[in-house]
C-alpha cells in the first residue's frame, strides 16, 4: 500500500513571523533610548547640548493708577494682585499681606474710596483708578498731623501687635465714609470682614465711634 502524498495534502511551508518577539521589542526600543507610548515609539530625551525650546513668558501689560495722589505707570504680570503691584513695585508695605485670600482684611484700601481687598483685586484692571493707603491717609506735614481715625486709634489703644492696624482703619475710614456708623452693632456688621487675632475689637469700634460722632 503506497503512503505517498500528492502535493495538494503536503500542508505549506511556515512563513517566518514578521512580528519581533516581545523580549527583541524591548531590546531594540531600549538601545534607541525611545519609550512604547500608545503603541508607537516616541523619542527619548534630546542630544546633550541641544538648546530647549524658549517658553513664552506669562502675558503682561502696562497700568497707570494714581496711588495716595502720585501718578504711576508699572509694567506688569497680568496676574499681579494690587497688593503685590503697592508691596513689590510701589514699595508702599503699610497695606499688609495675612491671609492672601480676603478673609482677614490685613490688605484694606480704598479704591475709588471704596475700600477692596487689596490681594483678591488684580491691578490691571485698574487703569486710571484712584488708590489710597495707609501711607495716604494722614494729612502729613511737618507737624506730623494724624488722619482722625489713626489719632483714634491712638487714644483708644484700638491695637496691640498692630499687624491688622492698617487694614483696619482704612476699613475703619470706608465704613465712616459710607455712613455705617449708626450704632456699635452696624460698626461691628460693617467691619466684620476684618479680623483682630489680638482681640481689640471693642476698641477699635469705640475708634470708629469716636472718629464718626466726636465721641
Amino acid at each position: 500500500m503506497s503512503t505517498e502524498l500528492t502535493e495538494s495534502d503536503v500542508p505549506p511551508p511556515a512563513e517566518p513571523s514578521s512580528a519581533p518577539s516581545r523580549r527583541a521589542f524591548i531590546a531594540t526600543t531600549t538601545a534607541v533610548g525611545g519609550a512604547v507610548v500608545a503603541g508607537g515609539l516616541v523619542a527619548g530625551p534630546p542630544a546633550l547640548g541641544a538648546e530647549p525650546a524658549a517658553a513664552d513668558g506669562p502675558p503682561g501689560s502696562r497700568v497707570s493708577l494714581t496711588v495716595n495722589g502720585k501718578r504711576h505707570t508699572v509694567a506688569i504680570d497680568n496676574r499681579t494682585s494690587l497688593l503685590d503691584l503697592l508691596r513689590e513695585h510701589l514699595g508702599l508695605t503699610g497695606s499688609k499681606k495675612g491671609c492672601n485670600a480676603g478673609a482677614c482684611g490685613a490688605c484694606t484700601v480704598l479704591v475709588d474710596g471704596r475700600r477692596v481687598n487689596s490681594c483678591l483685586t488684580l491691578a490691571v484692571r485698574l487703569e486710571g483708578a484712584e488708590i489710597t493707603t495707609i501711607e495716604g491717609l494722614a494729612p502729613g506735614g511737618e507737624d506730623g498731623e494724624l488722619h482722625p481715625l489713626q489719632q483714634a486709634f491712638i487714644e483708644q489703644d484700638a491695637f496691640q501687635c498692630g499687624y491688622c492696624t492698617p487694614g483696619q482703619i482704612m476699613s475703619g475710614v470706608g465704613c465712616v465714609q459710607e455712613g455705617h456708623t449708626g450704632s456699635a452693632e452696624e460698626i461691628r456688621e460693617w467691619m466684620s470682614g476684618n479680623i483682630c487675632r489680638c482681640g481689640c475689637y471693642v476698641k477699635i469700634v469705640r475708634a470708629v465711634e469716636q472718629t464718626a460722632h466726636g465721641k
